[in-house]
């Protein structure tokens, strides 16, 4: 189980089948609101503050789990201050912690990720450009804006490079959100979203914009 701080409100955990092992749960009870799948959750909280800081105590938060084939899971947690309106609760061992689920199949050849903002986007692909062999990870990637969000597709994936592909999905949980129904959403933005960025929008975003925050 590995525990990575990725800034001041948000931390990444990732575990396998042998760490649920070692905890006495299976696949499908973590991924479900099973009560042995809520422990858990409040115990890697737990550990989360003592192995790097992260407190969550009197904090709101939200947790998204991520399922990945060849048994890996990743998990983000987010920590909003007191006063947030966004549909968040604060850990208690007396109340259920609700969790976003998602599988992620890493044999599809197109995903979808969303940013809040475009400074967000630029960051991951200045990050992204500092990886071997990142360029191989699709044949075409493409920046939308819809809606005051931005959208990046991978178009035809790369998945006999696994481990690259893998990379980036680790990788990206630190600046977007996985998007659902990616074949469906997709036809949503090229009807109604604005192209920013088409072909390789992340060569084209380091090309034109550097930033130093990471």
């Amino acid at each position: 189980m590995k525990f990575e701080k990725l800034n001041e409100n948000k931390l990444r955990i990732t575990l396998n089948t042998q760490d649920l092992a070692d905890k006495h749960i299976d696949f499908h009870s973590f991924m479900s609101n099973s009560k042995e799948s809520q422990n858990l959750f409040l115990d890697m909280l737990d550990e989360a503050e003592k192995k790097v800081g992260f407190i969550t105590r009197d904090y709101k938060i939200r947790i998204e789990a991520l399922a990945m084939s060849g048994g890996d899971f990743i998990l983000t947690i987010t920590r909003f201050n007191k006063n947030s309106t966004d549909e968040i609760i604060k850990p208690n061992k007396n109340k259920q912690l609700k969790i976003k689920r998602k599988n992620i199949n890493m044999n599809t050849t197109h995903v979808i990720y969303r940013f809040n903002s475009f400074d967000d986007f630029i960051n991951f692909s200045n990050f992204l450009s500092k990886l071997k062999n990142w360029e191989s990870i699709a044949k075409k990637i493409t920046l939308y804006n819809y809606k005051d969000n931005y959208y990046l597709s991978f178009t035809d994936l790369n998945n006999s490079n696994a481990e690259a592909v893998k990379k980036l999905y680790t990788l990206i949980c630190e600046f977007g959100t996985y998007v659902d129904n990616s074949d469906i959403f997709i036809k949503k933005l090229n009807e109604c979203g604005k192209i920013i960025l088409k072909h390789n929008a992340v060569k084209l975003c380091n090309k034109h914009f550097q930033y130093n925050k990471i």
